[in-house]
């Protein structure tokens, strides 16, 4: 196999180490996605007027929706049956913890859905609007309008990982990996980079969103943008799906697995508001003729 037409990926998982704290990769990325939208955010709140008040408790209400939605997302879809019929995964599912025979140690979340994390950080959101009188529009356009950058940092941090991967493929995809981690150090396989696929994806969803905000600023508040990233980004979640490995065995065989059952209530409500928003805008701009 020519070695030439491949890229060998085996990353150090994590990114430095100080005595028995490690920071790695995935974490970072979270990180970065995370800080990147809150400097996002807060720049659309001081062109919008916000007062600054109401924006400082945003970033809480998120990092803590997207959190425990993306973990009980993973662990309600995806592994009910280790997760929910046993008190050891039940703890395991709320706590960042192992638990052994006769010990337990610190693991990290280990599976995070997306779908589960957009669920929790729009409810989070409902929460902020409730206690801190913002418009409930304005908050989730201006959300939407900074996801796609998060969205792509935690996708490269999957890369880092070598988690999610793509199908099977061979030399002719001059792109493929061979993750070495995932599929071992002996027998080379390539695959699609599916996580290199969807931060692709999300990072030009930022770009658009910032592109149609400097043209069209008039649209938030109305649910464009929340409709527009909700079926910009589970549309192609739904695709991708047929270039990755299915993540759990129950969802061998089946004519859509788990992740694309789940994108299709999103898809639809997106297209819904995103729909109702540039209607409502066009109202709004006819009578202001």
């Amino acid at each position: 196999m020519n070695t030439l037409s491949f890229i060998t990926w085996n990353p150090s998982l994590e990114v430095f180490s100080i005595g028995a704290f490690s920071m790695r990769w995935y974490s970072l990325m979270w990180l970065i996605g995370l800080a990147l939208a809150y400097l996002m955010v807060r720049w659309l709140y001081q062109k919008q007027n916000i007062p600054n008040e109401k924006f400082e408790p945003l970033f809480i209400y998120c990092f803590l929706g997207i959190l425990i939605g993306a973990r009980l997302g993973h662990c309600i879809f995806y592994q009910p049956d280790y997760f929910l019929t046993s008190w050891k995964g039940f703890v395991e599912m709320l706590l960042p913890i192992k638990i052994t025979a006769n010990s337990w140690h610190m693991t990290g979340y280990q599976g995070l859905a997306s779908h589960g994390g957009t669920l929790g950080l729009i409810l989070a959101l409902l929460l902020y609007v409730r206690q801190l009188k913002v418009p409930v529009w304005t908050v989730l356009d201006n959300i939407a309008i900074a996801t796609g950058i998060t969205a792509c940092c935690i996708r490269i941090g999957n890369l880092m990982n070598s988690e999610i991967v793509g199908k099977v493929t061979d030399e002719s995809l001059p792109w493929a990996f061979w993750f070495v981690q995932n599929d071992g150090p002996q027998n080379i396989v390539l695959r699609h980079p599916g996580q290199l696929y969807e931060a692709i994806a999300y990072a030009l969803l930022f770009l658009l969103m910032v592109i149609l905000y400097k043209k069209m600023p008039q649209r938030v508040g109305t649910g464009f943008y929340f409709g527009l990233c909700l079926a910009y980004i589970f549309t192609f979640r739904f695709f991708i799906e047929y270039f990755k490995e299915v993540q759990e065995a129950f969802e061998q065989g089946l004519p859509f697995d788990m992740g694309q059952i789940l994108s299709v209530p999103f898809i639809i409500i997106g297209i819904y508001y995103m729909i109702k928003g540039w209607k409502k805008t066009n109202i709004l701009n006819a009578g202001n003729k």
